[in-house]
Order: structure tokens, then sequence, then C-alpha cells
């Protein structure tokens, strides 16, 4: 009977259902759920750290790769005024962006960007709901990368003359394609890959010098060509006053030249530091990420003029038109058309390779932006912490973008060029507001001028382009509501982080945990002893306390009730001689007395009794009170909390309610 035992101890389990197994893959990566108070938070990750140059590559790979589309965008949009509308973009890339983006290097250093930046300077749910809003933008410029970049990587596919007869009208189910693979990667797991990235970029900017070079010396050499445009330009604009003043309003048209910085700042945890940085203001890391942006600027600086100045002059005008060979694709027509076929499809075949890439680069930012926020507002599901469920919305979401605009990279360019702008636009209001609150005068002039440069560039393309806001906020709206319906779900979760009490509230406990420790919850008033006799001889009649020597008061002041959760720093007093008071702060006051009950029965022993009196007002409004400002019911508000952290009703501490 003992060997049958054995044996069918030494079998294996059986396997668990398909869905059991689906869902442990699924979240397979989530981060550990633990049983501590706040351990819905996600936890951070050590980076790898790499050269300030090969991370440069990371980020590269979405700045660079614009390259792929910018000039045949730009020249669809300003048309022979291009080139000149792309020196005002590089004016004000290396005179406002790089130097609003250094700041924010320098006051970011973790990777929170600049809408970390803007939180500090915003509180209560005002601040969370443009927090709010600013993801949707954000959001809105990661998911148009991705849908955009396969877009255009299609285009390079479709458009190469060995495969055209065979690929022809087939853009939407390429770009499917191509951002499924993109799913696929990350589902499986997905590593940072700098090497990868430093190879995409050096043979892809090594094949656009050699493209852009060839196209500068037939300009050299045909003379013609370059009058012939300059003809065109005067004869539609008029005198070179006029042509200024036109690429000076055109040039917003030209904004997807912009993008990049808000990635080059997230990619700053990648950057190698100094053994002896301070971790809260890592100086080595910030110098490197300095370099980066500005090396990535100047660079990208010099292909967007040259690249426009070229594919401008040397392709027909018909060639940028939707259905062109040039759409979309300006710089691969010139190597096809100038360089040959074989050189051609290699230039494909790396355009392909790094706008694939592009969209890789996005997708990672957008996985980490959404966990950095969400789950610390309290406004993410609990799944939020696993990789694959989120890279599952993700794909849905781009999935949607591509039918809806049938993976034209035209049609997808307003709606990227809005998120890169409001992104760059916030930031430069949040270093503008820094500056001030530094008391640099200077710098706040400068950067108010620079934030206002950056508001008309919005508002103009938001004008010429009106569907990147629709789509920014549909991306806003779901987020906003999806988050409110999350906060609602956990809104009672026992959310405070940490409890620490100083030396005479622990000593209130230790005289307390002899006998009895009974709390008696108080709404801070006057403070003087008839408050508190009036409380204590109340809680004594509703309840039958006969024993008045274990009594403490607890007081909880409320914070910023848009903070889903806090730390209890609790202090203890005597008032009036002889009431004993352990006052507090948090952003909800069931939370707060649900955490210290906890932290007391544990370190005690004892399961502690606290006393409420009823909230008068409709349950209704009161649950709503809760939510918004802390406050409310608080009696059965902490019961819930307690019966939600303790599942245990013998070790669960004592409500009592008169």
């Amino acid at each position: 009977m003992s060997t049958t035992a054995t044996r069918r101890n030494a079998e294996p389990p059986p396997p668990a259902p398909a869905r059991h197994r689906f869902r442990a893959w699924l979240l397979a990566d989530s981060a550990p759920a633990a049983d501590q108070v706040g351990a819905h938070a996600r936890p951070e990750r050590t980076e790898k750290t790499h050269s300030w140059w090969r991370v440069m590559c990371l980020t590269g790979v979405d700045y660079f790769s614009t390259l792929g589309y910018q000039p045949g965008i730009a020249a669809l949009a300003a048309g022979v005024i291009s080139p000149l509308a792309t020196i005002v973009l590089v004016g004000l890339t290396l005179l406002g962006a790089l130097p609003v983006y250094r700041r924010v290097a320098a006051e970011s250093p973790h990777g929170e960007g600049s809408i970390a930046m803007l939180e500090r300077l915003l509180s209560f749910w005002k601040g969370k709901l443009f927090v709010l809003a600013l993801l949707g933008f954000a959001a809105t410029d990661f998911m148009i990368t991705m849908t955009l970049s396969a877009a255009d990587a299609t285009a390079h596919l479709i458009e190469n003359p060995h495969l055209k007869p065979f690929l022809g009208g087939q853009q939407v189910l390429i770009t499917l394609a191509l951002l499924a693979l993109l799913g696929a990667v990350f589902l499986r797991g997905f590593g940072e890959a700098i090497g990868l990235a430093v190879a995409l970029v050096g043979v892809y900017l090594a094949l656009n010098v050699v493209v852009i070079a060839d196209g500068l010396v037939l300009l050299v050499t045909n003379p013609a060509q370059v009058d012939d445009w300059w003809v065109a330009l005067t004869t539609q604009h008029g005198s070179p006053i006029m042509v200024v003043a036109v690429a000076l309003l055109v040039f917003p048209k030209l904004a997807l030249g912009l993008s990049g910085f808000e990635t080059g700042v997230a990619v700053m945890p990648h950057i190698d530091g100094a053994p002896g940085d301070d971790p809260a203001r890592p100086a080595a890391r910030i110098r490197g990420a300095r370099r980066l942006l500005t090396t990535a600027a100047v660079i990208m600086s010099v292909f967007l003029i040259t690249s426009s100045l070229v594919t401008t002059v040397l392709i027909p005008p018909a060639q940028f038109q939707p259905g062109g060979a040039a759409n979309g694709r300006a710089l691969a027509y010139l190597a096809h058309q100038n360089l040959g076929a074989a050189f051609g499809s290699i230039y494909d075949a790396s355009t392909i390779a790094i706008l694939w890439f592009a969209g890789a680069s996005a997708m990672a930012g957008l996985l980490n932006l959404i966990p950095r926020y969400l789950p610390r507002y309290g406004m993410a599901p609990q799944w939020t912490r696993a990789v694959r469920p989120l890279v599952l919305v993700v794909m849905a979401g781009a999935f949607i973008i591509t039918l809806i605009f049938k993976a034209d990279v035209d049609a997808q360019g307003g709606a990227y060029a809005t998120g890169v702008l409001v992104l760059i636009t916030s930031a430069a209001i949040a270093v503008t507001l820094s500056a001030r609150r530094a008391g640099q005068r200077g710098k706040t002039i400068a950067f108010g001028v620079v934030s206002a440069i950056f508001v008309y560039t919005t508002a103009a393309n938001i004008v010429e382009r009106p569907e990147g806001v629709r789509i920014a906020a549909v991306f806003i709206a779901t987020i906003i509501g999806v988050s409110l319906i999350s906060r609602v779900l956990r809104a009672f979760e026992l959310r405070v982080t940490e409890v620490s009490l100083d030396h005479r509230a622990q000593q209130f406990i230790r005289e307390c945990a002899r006998r009895s420790i009974r709390f008696i919850s108080n709404e801070p008033d006057a403070g003087d002893a008839e408050e508190y006799r009036s409380k204590l001889r109340q809680v004594r009649n509703d309840n039958d306390l006969t024993d008045e020597s274990d009594i403490i008061f607890i007081e909880v002041t409320v914070g910023d009730p848009s903070d889903f959760t806090s730390s209890l720093d609790v202090k203890g007093e005597i008032r009036d001689g002889r009431y004993r008071v352990l006052t507090m702060t948090s952003s909800t006051v069931p939370n707060a007395i649900a955490a210290l009950l906890l932290d007391v029965r544990d370190r005690t022993n004892r399961r502690p009794h606290i006393y409420f009196e009823w909230t008068e007002g409709s349950p209704a409004a009161n649950l709503l009170r809760y939510l918004l400002f802390g406050v409310g019911e608080v009696a059965p508000l902490t019961r819930e909390v307690l019966r939600r952290a303790e599942p245990k009703r013998s070790r669960r501490p004592h409500v009592h309610v008169g």
C-alpha cells in the first residue's frame, strides 16, 4: 500500500487546463505580486548601461528613420519651398528643441521626460488629468510611429522594382503583417538590442550619405536643375522676402523632422554613469544624455537640409503625389534612379529594417510609459504589470489605425506631427516654468520665446491637419475613461506603501499593548480639551466602554486626494496633558486608518479596536466624496479596506461604529 502511494506521489500532476496555461503565459512577466502594501507598484528595473553614442543609436532608429519618409512628406506639403522651410525647421531644432531637452535631461535623468516635470508642477486632480491628456498625445506619437513606420516600410517594399509586380496593391495586408511580426517579437520577449540598433543606424546613415552625396554631385554638375528650381520658387512666391515669409509660414508642415527628442530622454537609464554619481542627479549620465541629444540633432539637421534639397530639385513634383514613385520614399527613389537597382534594393532593405525597428523602439517606449504613470495613479488594471497583455492591447490599436488610414503614410503624418509637437511644446513650457521657479530671468525669457514658437507651430499644424487632434482625442478619452474606471475598481485596495511611527507614537502603542489597544477616529477640529472629552463621552455611551486607560485618538489630515498611494508618517502627541493623539497625513482617511491598524497588529501581535461614528448624508454622495476627496463614510470604507487586505477574519482588527 505504501508502494502504491509512493508511486502515486511520484507521478507528475495532471496538466492544467488550456485557459489556465494561457493565462499563466500571458502574465508570466508580471512584476511579482507581493503581500506587502503598495504591491501594485511596478518595481524599478536595473538597466544595463552603455556608452552614450551606442544609446544614441537606440533612439536613432526612431529619429533617423524619419529620413525614410520625411523628405517626401516635406516636398508634398511645402512644394518647391521645402528646402527653405527645412532650414527654418533646423533652426528651431538647434536653437529651440535642443536647449529645451538638454534641460529636461538634467531635471529628469531617470527617463521620466517632460511629463514628469509638469507632473511635479501641478497637483490634485487637475494635475492628474493634465498628465493623462499628455499621455494621450504621447500614445498618439508612439502608436503612429509604429503604424506610419510600418506603412512606409511597406511602401519601400512594394515600390521596389523587383517586387512591385508581385506585391502591388497589398499595402494594408503587408503593413498588418509587419505589425503582427513586431507584436510577436514582444510577446516572445524583446531585449534592448542596442547592438542591433548600432548596426542598423550605422548602415542606414552610411547608405544615406552615399545617396545624398550623389545627389549633391548631380546638382553641382547640372546647375540648370538648380536654376529651374529657383525660377519655380520665385515665380510661385515672388520676391525673396516673400519666399522667406512663406517658408516661415509652411515650416510647421515639416514638423515630423522634430521627432526623437522625447525618445532621447526616455532612454537615459541606458546611459553609463560614474561610480561617484549622486543617484538622484547622476552627473555623468546627464552629460552623456546631452551629448546624445546634441549629436543626434546635429546629424539629423545636416541630413534634413541636404535630403530636402536634393529630393526637391531632382525629383519631378508629380512623383511626390499619392501613387507617385517618390511618395513616402524620396531618397529611395533617388537611390534606384541614380545608383542602380542593386544599390536601390540594398537601400530599400536597410530602410525597411530601420523603419520596422523604429516601430520596436516606439513599442518599447509605450510599454515603459504606461506603467510609469498609471499604476501610481491607481488608474491601471492589475494586468498592466505584465508586458504581454499590454502588447496585445497596443497591437489591436495599431491594427485599427492601419485599417482606418489604409496604411497611407501621408494620411498619418498629421497625427504623428501633432503628437510630437504637443510633447515638445509641453516640454518647452515645463522648462520655462522651471527656469522661472529657479529665478533665472534670462533663461525664462528665452524658453518663453521658444514655447511661444512651438505653440504657434502646434496650432498651425492642428489647423492644417486636424485629424491629428481627433486621433489624440480618441487616445485621451480612452486613457481617461479606462483610468477612472480602474481608479474606482481599485479604490478599496490598501494603498499605503509604508507606515512609520515616531518615538512617542511607539510609546503609546507599547503602553496600550499590555492590555488592549483601542483607537478612536476623530476628525481634527479645535484640538482643545472639550473636543476630546466630548468625543470620548460619545464613544463611551455608544459602545458601553468602561476602561478609558487604553484609548488613543487618531486624526488624519487629507493631503492630495488625487494621489493613489502614500506613506504614513505617524506622530504621537499629548493634548491637554492627558489625551494621547496620533496624527498623520494621507491621500485618504480610510486607507490611512486601515494601514495603521494592520501595522499596529503586526507590531504587537494584538488585534486593535477602532471606534467610529456614522457620517450623516447620502451614502452615494459619501462614496463620491471618498473617491474624489479621500473622505466620506469612513467607518464602512475602513472596514472594506481591512476586509480586502486581510482575508482571515480572525486576524482582522475590530471595527466598532456607534
